[in-house]
């Protein structure tokens, strides 16, 4: 009678793999359908003459490293960058400047240029950057090597 008692033990476990095959299924169902359920509302907008939302007009400077200067993808010699930017100030008095300067570049070139933009009048400069990809601040030391900021 001992002997029966030993051998007839439960099977407790769960069989996961059918589990995942299930969830991974229901997974695609909704990752496909989830998109189609949201419909927006089929209107006819009435039209006005009066617009009163203007888009915003944005310029990208780029500085190359041999200090070529590009207003949007059109090269324009550092002598006539004001007189192009007072143009399309005049297009649009709510235009933006945004800055790209190779990071090799020197400075007082940026500096320059960033003098001509406020000269032709245009008061929204921004500078565009890549993030850096730990999050943190890298300052070169005097030898030109990559630290570690703060």
């Amino acid at each position: 009678m001992m002997f029966e008692s030993r051998h007839r033990r439960f099977l407790a476990e769960i069989n996961i793999i059918p589990l995942v095959d299930v969830v991974l299924v229901l997974l695609i169902i909704f990752m496909v359908t989830a998109p189609m359920l949201y419909r927006g509302m089929d209107i006819t907008l009435p039209t006005s003459s009066s617009n009163t939302i203007k888009p915003e007009e944005r310029i990208v400077l780029t500085i190359e490293r041999d200090q070529k200067v590009y207003v949007d993808k059109d090269m324009v010699p550092l002598g006539l960058l004001e007189s192009k930017l007072r143009s399309v100030k005049q297009r649009n008095v709510e235009v933006s400047v945004y800055l790209r300067a190779d990071r090799d570049v020197a400075y007082g070139t940026v500096v320059q240029v960033m003098d001509e933009v406020k000269r032709a009048g245009i008061e929204k400069l921004g500078m565009v950057t890549d993030p850096s990809p730990a999050g943190r601040e890298r300052v070169a030391d005097e030898s030109g090597k990559q630290t570690k900021g703060r």
